[in-house]
């Protein structure tokens, strides 16, 4: 048994406790919450500061961890998403290491639970030692070529069922990447392949202006971007709406849905998302968003529609460090007006909901194991 005491404890669930003590098991698992005068001080870990529940990181792609330092800053989302595509080959030796290190950082920086975006298996003989808890979630695109949905979904549902099952029993669901890469097909092919074990989809969101062109009014820049990969868009048309719109008409609104960077959704898109389907959650990157775009989400909006906001750190390729912290620290930089309290709640209980490990993460109860 340990008995831990801060200037703060924070529960997350409850309101903040001063001078709090926290008894845990050897396993971490919460014995329970007292008051101080209740234990020998002698007894008791003392901590400065806050004691919290651990971090819980929405949005991650640990595969690109190698990446580290390769894409420059600035350059806007199209460019950005070129050199990934373009620069991501590697040893698999080098991109072994790079994901065992990027989740040591994790584990370092208070991060108990992991949103991660795969494309490939690479970082599943990584999640199988069970370091961190994961949702894994198998990412597909097929560029908007219906006639390449059936041949794209195949090939990933093949690597999942040869590679996945016997070596990492971690949650996981197929996702679309974005509303601007994935075909009506292809959802229905997702939503079909989550039938029995898809909970939480992921899928980014609103991250450029050019996504915003494309579905609005059929230009812009990733018509360039797609021909330059020799993919055609001449039968896309364009839906005269934002692309979170083609998104829900598409997705299960019965499943979570965890919309990711949101760094061009308006209040009213918020509002649509929200009436669509009550298991809506949205994933900032705000580190990744300065990153990639100079630029963030307008916060305000979101707190405004009582929005569930989770945290993510993205990957090393679009960020300086993997630190939920960190992204909290960004936030209140640039936009201070919103309190601790409520930070910490987007970086804890809310993303343990949204990827269904509220029963033990999250928040300081009694009967959780959320790491402290």
């Amino acid at each position: 048994m340990i008995k831990y005491t801060a200037d703060w404890i924070y529960p997350v669930s409850a309101e903040p406790i001063k001078k709090g003590v926290i008894v845990a098991d050897d396993n971490g698992k919460i014995l329970a919450i007292d008051e101080y005068s209740a234990h020998d001080p002698a007894s008791v870990q003392h901590h400065k500061g806050i004691i919290a529940p651990g971090f819980i990181n929405t949005h991650c792609h640990l595969e690109l961890s190698h990446m580290k330092g390769l894409v420059p800053t600035g350059s806007t989302l199209i460019p950005f998403i070129t050199d990934v595509v373009t620069k991501r080959s590697s040893a698999k030796k080098k991109i072994k290491k790079s994901i065992a290190t990027a989740e040591a950082e994790m584990i370092k920086n208070g991060i108990v639970a992991v949103g991660d975006i795969s494309n490939t298996t690479d970082t599943f003989a990584q999640k199988a030692k069970n370091n961190l808890r994961y949702y894994t979630f198998m990412e597909v695109f097929d560029f908007l070529q219906e006639d390449k949905a059936q041949e794209t979904f195949i090939k990933i549902t093949e690597e999942v069922n040869s590679f996945l099952e016997p070596t990492y029993g971690g949650k996981k669901s197929f996702v679309p990447h974005a509303p601007y890469s994935v075909s009506e097909t292809l959802f229905q092919l997702i939503d079909f392949g989550n039938a029995f074990h898809g909970k939480t989809i992921s899928i980014h969101n609103q991250e450029t202006q050019a996504e915003q062109d494309l579905f609005l009014i059929g230009n812009g820049a990733f018509y360039d971007f797609y021909a330059r990969f020799g993919i055609s868009l001449e039968n896309f048309k364009a839906t005269g709406q934002t692309p979170i719109h083609y998104a829900m008409t598409h997705l299960n609104p019965e499943k979570k849905t965890l919309f990711v960077h949101n760094t061009l959704t308006s209040r009213a898109d918020i509002t649509a998302a929200q009436h669509w389907s009550k298991n809506v959650f949205w994933a900032t990157c705000p580190n990744a968003n300065l990153y990639i775009e100079n630029r963030l989400p307008n916060y305000k909006f979101f707190i405004q529609e009582n929005a569930r906001m989770t945290i993510g750190t993205d990957s090393l390729t679009s960020n300086w460090q993997l630190s939920v912290l960190e992204e909290m620290k960004t936030i209140q930089r640039f936009q201070s007006y919103i309190a601790f309290d409520t930070l910490l709640k987007w970086a804890t209980l809310n993303g343990a909901k949204a990827l269904g490990f509220a029963d033990e993460l999250g928040s300081i109860e009694v009967g959780k194991s959320p790491g402290l």
